[in-house]
């Protein structure tokens, strides 16, 4: 095990930082029951950091930072049940190519493949389909290392309370080593992606989610243009049709990073040209097709750095809050390169999941990472709360624990069971303190 004295953290996207006291690295699991023991004993807060994708600070801590990249790879599958073990280090990349070595895959995912598996866990990630829940959904066991250095197996069998409130934890409840997944046969996804006008798909919505296995829209800010991506299953055994090779790198390396990266930097330049420059480039969207394994298809390289903010709002809610994003949008003098993504989610029972007994819409606004987001993420805020916006935990939101107790009906149970866990706040940082009171 490698330790490390005080050393400054930046997530991602260069928005939060910490200096933690000691950064760890544990090779083994009883390593890093030494770790919380020691530190737990100490009075020292600990906390464990995937890839920093995270917006918020929900990583962030001055005690002891612990990353997990020691712990990593499939430790057990089940090909029967379809049943898959993954240490808590793992990055979505890595286990999606491990999984399709061995014929499976995940069922959903989000649109990056950088985060480990228990970050994203954690903090609600989520990918889009009307039938399909978020990450969490998929979990059907966990380990995790509680605050005095217990080992703690649960699931709907073994403590189903802990397990409610554990599959997406926020890092509050303990440090997860492993979790059971329930994965599914490999397939493939035939991807139709094109421009639409904002009023059509308000319109045809609801009909394209009920159509389409997984439906992903994009809508540039000062256009009434919107880009559609609808990706429906295939048999593993469909022919494969992917993009050609200079396709991919002409759309999703050049254009989509490369070329927006520096259409960024002239928007944070020069604010006055972004509008023109959205016209341009919705304009410029090409329809494609194309069929290939389902995890090339979900998640695309994201390199152009950028801040988040995405709220959860009922199905039926969609319409109205892109109806007045456009209004404070017409009405103000705030210019917005990065196009406002809209996604959709199946009802879960998870008591801190986004999508809490509520079938359910995503709505993310970004903003690049060298221009002030304040006023537009605000406005944004202001609008969702109207129709009971719950924020995603990894993206930015102000709602404190007050407000997040009335958006979720297991507020309270959950934070019992952090009492019984963790009455020390051997877990605890200025985020948690924030959200959880």
């Amino acid at each position: 095990m490698s330790l490390r004295a005080k050393a400054k953290w930046t997530n991602w996207s260069r928005n939060v930082t910490s200096t933690p006291r000691r950064v760890a690295n544990p090779e083994t699991v009883d390593d890093l029951v030494q770790l919380i023991t020691s530190a737990s004993q100490a009075g020292l807060p600990v906390k464990p950091v995937g890839a920093g994708h995270s917006f918020t600070d929900i990583a962030a801590t001055d005690g002891v930072q612990i990353c997990l990249d020691q712990l990593t790879g499939i430790t057990d599958i089940d090909y029967n049940s379809c049943l898959v073990s993954v240490l808590g280090g793992t990055t979505l990349a890595e286990l999606n190519t491990s999984l399709a070595a061995a014929g499976l895959a995940l069922e959903n995912l989000g649109d990056i493949d950088r985060q480990t598996i228990t970050g994203a866990i954690a903090t609600g990630t989520h990918g889009t389909g009307g039938k399909f829940g978020g990450l969490a959904t998929l979990v059907r066991g966990m380990t995790m290392i509680t605050a005095d250095g217990s080992r703690l197996r649960c699931s709907d069998a073994e403590h189903p309370d802990i397990f409610a409130a554990a599959r997406i934890g926020l890092g509050a409840l303990g440090v997860i080593t492993e979790l059971t997944l329930q994965c599914v046969p490999a397939f493939r996804l035939r991807a139709v992606e094109g421009p639409r006008r904002l009023d059509e798909v308000l319109d045809s919505f609801n009909d394209l989610i009920a159509e389409n296995d997984h439906v992903d829209c994009h809508w540039f800010p000062h256009t009434d243009h919107t880009l559609i991506k609808r990706n429906n299953r295939v048999p593993h055994d469909h022919v494969a049709q992917p993009l050609p090779r200079w396709r991919y790198l002409l759309d999703d390396e050049l254009l989509s990073n490369g070329v927006f990266e520096g259409i960024n930097r002239v928007g944070w330049l020069r604010p006055s040209l972004i509008p023109r420059i959205n016209q341009l480039s919705s304009r410029a969207l090409a329809p494609r097709e194309f069929t290939a394994a389902s995890y090339a298809v979900f998640t695309s390289p994201r390199r152009v750095r950028f801040t988040e903010s995405e709220y959860a709002v009922s199905r039926e809610a969609i319409g109205p809050v892109l109806q007045a994003l456009r209004t404070w949008i017409d009405d103000h003098d705030e210019r917005i390169c990065f196009p406002i993504q809209v996604r959709v989610a199946a009802a879960d029972d998870i008591w801190l999941s986004t999508a809490y007994r509520r079938e359910t819409g995503y709505i993310a606004v970004h903003q690049y990472f060298k221009i002030d987001h304040r006023r537009y993420f605000a406005a944004f805020e202001s609008i969702v709360a109207e129709h009971h916006g719950r924020p995603h935990w990894g993206k930015l939101h102000t709602l404190e624990a007050e407000q997040l107790w009335q958006l979720y009906p297991r507020f309270e149970h959950f934070i019992q069971i952090r009492d019984r866990l963790d009455p020390g706040r051997t877990f605890d940082n200025a985020y948690l303190r924030r959200v959880l009171g």
